[in-house]
């Protein structure tokens, strides 16, 4: 098998705490945090100049990482805003929480904003797209049945 796990996701933002600060509310833990460049991030990034600060978020169940970044230099030039969840290539990370509701309202006041409804799918779950640090659509999942439901 070539693949033997995912590391993780990584997301730039312009406000490095301020996302940290996002998905801790959400409930991640920060494992670590860092200032990177030199000619090795060059290479692997093919740019020139690489200077960026990284954390590295983690689900409490140590299984999925985020590494959010942000760049000090070379600067992007270009314009960026939230897209719907439909453009091909997009990324959409889903998190399964205890209250979709009491997420939202912890992270309001962090610049989340829902992207449709929250609604139902059947009886299963509760489910909302919103955007959070730089425009990310993060989904939000309400877990409606337990697994003694189910049997």
């Amino acid at each position: 098998m070539a693949v033997r796990r995912m590391d993780h996701a990584g997301i730039v933002v312009e406000d490095l705490a301020a996302a940290v600060a996002f998905f801790i509310e959400l409930g991640l833990e920060l494992e670590g945090e860092a200032s990177v460049g030199g000619q090795w991030a060059d290479e692997l990034l093919g740019l020139e100049g690489v200077k960026a600060d990284i954390a590295m978020v983690r689900t409490p169940d140590g299984h999925t990482r985020i590494e959010l970044s942000t760049f000090h230099s070379p600067l992007f030039t270009g314009t960026t805003t939230p897209s719907p969840v439909n453009v091909p290539g997009i990324p959409r990370l889903t998190f399964v929480v205890d209250d979709v509701n009491d997420t939202l309202t912890r992270l309001r006041p962090h610049g989340a904003e829902l992207v449709g409804i929250v609604t139902h799918y059947e009886d299963i779950y509760r489910y909302c797209y919103i955007h959070g640090p730089n425009g990310v659509t993060i989904g939000l999942v309400q877990e409606l049945r337990t697994s003694s439901d189910a049997g």
